[in-house]
């Protein structure tokens, strides 16, 4: 699970410190799908990327099954990035020169999963977002949503207890965004990953079984 405990981030703007999350205390529980809203600049992203180990909080704790993630040093905080998150963004960042399916066997080889079970992985991951036919294809041969697939793919190759999503519908058009939403949908009731989704739609949010507002610095069920 992950727990939160007065949760802080400050940064410095123009030599004013500016805090976008002031004390925040957050609980999501394994294989529950949690949806975050609030206006721009609120810190949704910010929260995002604390939960996940990518930028430090300013005071307060983030926990993953207990343990304070920034307790860990650079070395093994990279590793839980690997193998227990998955990380989804409104714009794929897949690599160009890469297939569909040797996009999504990177994490597995960052691991130092041997290449064999890696490509295992990584179509079979590929499988439970649909892109079977398209593995041969390059990220420029593809369209939004199958890159989008290939990127939710990615994030779910090394079996990660969350997904952590950043408006991953956000660079879509209405149907292709509710597929890919509909894809979350079915990796979270089948694997029983845990998602925490942003976004700004409102039709995604009421599909969304539990929701929270950020605002002036904190969540706030709705």
């Amino acid at each position: 699970m992950f727990r939160t405990a007065g949760l802080s981030k400050k940064y410095d703007e123009g030599g004013k410190s500016v805090a976008v999350l002031n004390g925040l205390d957050f609980l999501c529980e394994a294989g529950e799908f949690v949806g975050v809203f609030g206006a721009s600049g609120a810190g949704k992203s910010t929260l995002l990327h604390m939960l996940g180990g990518l930028d430090k909080p300013t005071d307060g704790k983030v926990y993953f099954n207990n343990e304070n993630i920034y307790s860990k040093g650079n070395k093994e905080l990279a590793a839980f990035r690997n193998k227990k998150i998955g990380f989804v963004f409104q714009f794929y960042h897949l690599l160009p020169e890469f297939t569909a399916l040797e996009n999504v066997m990177l994490p597995c080889l960052i691991a130092g999963i041997s290449k064999k079970k890696a490509l295992e992985l990584a179509s079979e991951a590929i499988g439970h977002v649909g892109m079977e036919g398209r593995v041969k294809h390059r990220p420029n041969q593809l369209s939004g949503g199958e890159q989008q697939r290939v990127a939710v793919a990615r994030a779910i190759v090394m079996r990660p207890e969350f997904i952590l999503a950043d408006e991953p519908t956000g660079n879509l058009d209405e149907e292709t965004g509710i597929k890919v939403f509909s894809c979350l949908e079915a990796l979270n009731r089948g694997m029983k990953t845990g998602i925490i989704m942003v976004t700004h739609n409102p039709d995604l949010l009421k599909r969304i079984p539990k929701k929270f507002e950020l605002r002036n610095g904190t969540l706030h069920a709705a």
